[in-house]
């Protein structure tokens, strides 16, 4: 906790009795207090800074005595056996954490809070309007909050799985999709439970549930806008329940299989909603680790001014829509959006007059008046297996999931070459490394040359919530992060804070920040030659090409996220040419 110059002047509003206060409450000596007036006298120093900087005093000890003044109770024990774990489950454990606030007591008109900090006004008026109680303060070090916060919180999650260990049912009516909101009180505790998860991650807008299991407990963890997050803790003994009832919703798993890695799909109903939750399941050396990627089935394709394409990035983008042949790649990290862009793109020219077909592993968004085809490495139907066929369907345009493999990369520009217009994913850091990748792959310089028409390169940042982002004015250091000279006039950057609508997290979504290389006549002579990543990069800027890091800049500018969101997200390493 930060001790403001507010707060040592209150401490120092009563003179004649701060050195008393503070030998009293403290482990503060008569000999350190004199050390300190001393040096007061000679400086005009606060004592609270004097002490401070001495290390003769710690600085909750400014709060502790600041209590004592304004009769506020201040607790060196909390009876935790004594707090309900359900006076929490309306507060986020990261909320709480972050504002080291924790209710520990209801009655029909107040409620009473242990706080380190008794002038957090913004947590103190959130706890009134949660509970719409009239709000008690008590007040104990960070240390005591913390430790009380993690108990508690274990308890109310304890509480949910108590007897799940053996409630199993293995004949469970699994036909058609589930709808998890009809759970009734009287299912097993471990189908509640899985229920639950899966209810609060999609609640939370989180794009994964990982499901972790170590040598004591299970670590539950979701990823929210790119970040994880860890929600909650589970004896390790109720990983074989968790693990089992999932397998069971998957319809394909082998339940009794827990020594090779298994892939499944679970198909949900919630509010309505259609869910498709990708299950995988690999064995570690304390369980089986479960990942499930959760997408919501919806019949609107996002935009690409929806994902954050603007400006000439957007208008390019659009022109090269409309050709007639040639190649255009999507590149960046996996989970960066590669594959909902390229649907973007697909609904954009979407039209009667156009034959299209994809060929995806897996399908992971469905489009009216496209024929999409599953790869199945089981049947040995591989991406380029699939796109050889396709080809004697005679299609306009082509789309294939993901670029890996020689084979895959040569058939794509074949296709072009033939007068089709082909979209795919490559996995590269930037837009520039896409040829050089194409070329370790095997394909021949003069082939890429003549048949790639654009890379586009990619990444996903938070977005600011907009009902709780703070304004300030830029500093030294942003500048330095921001590694440039000069910023616009009376610009205004923006901060995550964190409220109630975000989850207290500061960010709520995501956009994407992308570069966008066109392939032209003073690019292609650079792939003939196999240039490096470097030089085709530096002549696309001579070109007009916006960078990873100029796109973000701009985002910054315009408030739609933060410095810090910039800096966590843009990899340092695909600038050092810029």
């Amino acid at each position: 906790m930060k001790i403001t110059d507010h707060m040592l002047e209150k401490v120092e509003g009563q003179k004649e009795r701060i050195g008393q206060l503070l030998l009293k409450h403290t482990s503060l000596t008569d000999n350190q207090l004199e050390e300190a007036l001393e040096i007061q006298q000679e400086s005009g120093m606060l004592l609270g800074e004097i002490l401070l900087k001495k290390n003769y005093i710690h600085p909750h000890d400014i709060i502790k005595v600041i209590c004592h003044q304004v009769d506020i109770p201040y607790i060196n024990e909390l009876k935790l056996d004594e707090i309900d774990p359900n006076l929490t489950l309306n507060i986020n454990i990261n909320y709480a954490k972050q504002h080291e606030v924790l209710p520990i007591l209801e009655t029909d008109y107040t409620v009473t809070i242990v706080i380190t900090d008794p002038f957090n006004f913004d947590a103190i008026n959130d706890i009134q309007e949660i509970f719409k109680k009239e709000v008690k303060l008590v007040v104990a070090s960070p240390l005591k909050v913390q430790d009380a916060i993690n108990r508690v919180y274990e308890r109310a999650n304890r509480n949910v799985v108590d007897s799940i260990e053996g409630e199993f049912d293995e004949n469970l009516d699994l036909e058609g999709p589930i709808d998890i909101l009809e759970a009734g009180a009287d299912e097993a505790p471990v189908i509640r439970f899985v229920n639950s998860i899966i209810f609060r991650a999609i609640k939370d807008r989180a794009s994964d549930i990982h499901i972790e299991p170590y040598e004591k407990d299970v670590v539950y963890r979701f990823r929210i806008n790119r970040v994880m997050r860890e929600i909650l803790r589970q004896p390790i003994k109720t990983q074989a329940s968790v693990t089992s009832r999932l397998k069971v919703m998957t319809k394909s798993m082998d339940i009794a299989e827990k020594r090779l890695p298994q892939d499944g799909r679970i198909k949900i109903k919630m509010a309505g909603k259609d869910i498709d939750i990708r299950v995988s399941i690999v064995p570690i050396q304390n369980g089986e680790r479960i990942v499930m990627r959760i997408l919501e089935k919806s019949n609107n394709t996002m935009t690409l001014e929806n994902l954050g394409f603007h400006g000439q990035n957007l208008k390019t983008l659009d022109e090269i829509s409309k050709r007639k042949h040639g190649v255009v790649y999507v590149s960046g990290p996996t989970g960066h959006g590669k594959t909902t862009t390229l649907f973007a793109m697909l609904d954009r020219i979407n039209t009667p007059d156009k034959m299209i077909i994809t060929v995806e592993d897996p399908v992971e968004i469905e489009l009216a008046g496209i024929s999409q085809i599953q790869v199945n490495h089981k049947i040995n139907l591989t991406f380029a297996i699939a796109l050889r066929s396709i080809l004697r369907q005679n299609p306009d345009v082509i789309m294939v999931g993901e670029t890996r493999d020689l084979e895959t990369a040569e058939m794509a520009i074949q296709a072009s070459l033939t007068g089709h217009f082909v979209l795919s994913t490559i996995h590269t850091n930037d837009a520039a490394s896409a040829p050089n990748r194409l070329i370790d792959m095997g394909v021949q310089p003069f082939l890429i040359a003549s048949s790639l028409a654009a890379v586009l390169a990619q990444r996903l940042i938070r977005t600011l919530c907009n009902e709780c982002k703070e304004s300030y004015t830029p500093t030294d250091y942003d500048m330095q992060l921001l590694d440039i000279q000069s910023i616009p006039k009376d610009l205004i950057l923006y901060k995550a804070k964190g409220c109630p609508k975000c989850n207290y997290h500061g960010y709520s979504g995501v956009t994407v920040v992308a570069e966008l290389l066109i392939i032209t006549d003073d690019i292609r002579p650079l792939i003939l030659r196999k240039a490096d990543a470097a030089s085709v990069k530096k002549e696309a800027m001579k070109n007009g090409m916006k960078t990873l890091r100029q796109d973000a800049l701009e985002k910054v500018f315009k408030g739609i996220t933060s410095v810090d969101e910039m800096v966590r997200a843009i990899n340092e390493e695909d600038e050092e040419q810029h």
